[in-house]
């Protein structure tokens, strides 16, 4: 009995927090400096990523796709972790609009992500309203026989879907 990456990250999705933790400073790839969840801006979603990640790489233009839809009443804050690469020649290669923290180790620690990806939305208040781990599913028949890229291909669309969702109940009463 083989253990799928979609178990482990429901497992790990466990071990996150139903409340937005304490906040972070964090130097983006400019050198500003950003107290968060506290000075967020709008609602914002913490995507927890790493250059080398087939999932990352498959989310990240629908995540961008957010924030084109949504505009300023959503921040992207992509938090690059477990990565030895320079995580900007990825953003922008690819136009993504998002806040760039380099070196967020110590956060996805802090926020029980363990594995990439991680999102979380957390409202105006500061309280998590979704947790990209709570979605994730057992790999649906034929699943076993694709890679990782072809996996993360499929549950990318999925995923954005649920985070979609997530926002749409945050800015219906906008």
């Amino acid at each position: 009995m083989g253990v799928t990456v979609a178990a482990i990250a429901l497992l790990l999705g466990t071990l996150a927090h139903a409340e937005a933790p304490s906040s972070f400073t964090l130097d983006d790839l400019e050198g500003r400096s950003h107290n968060l969840p506290d000075e967020q801006e709008g609602i914002g979603i913490y995507l927890f990523w790493a250059s080398w990640c087939p999932y990352c790489q498959a989310l990240m233009p629908h995540i961008q796709s957010l924030r084109d839809e949504y505009g300023e009443r959503v921040t992207i804050y992509a938090l690059n972790f477990r990565d030895e690469k320079d995580p900007s020649h990825l953003i922008e290669e690819n136009g993504f609009d998002f806040i760039v923290f380099p070196d967020a180790d110590e956060v996805a620690d802090d926020w029980g992500v363990h594995g990439t990806p991680g999102l979380f939305i957390i409202d105006e208040s500061g309280g998590v309203r979704f947790n990209l781990y709570d979605v994730v599913t057992e790999d649906p028949p034929g699943y076993e026989d694709l890679g990782h890229a072809q996996k993360a291909a499929r549950r990318a669309p999925f995923w954005a879907a649920r985070i979609r969702e997530a926002l749409d109940s945050l800015t219906d009463s906008d």
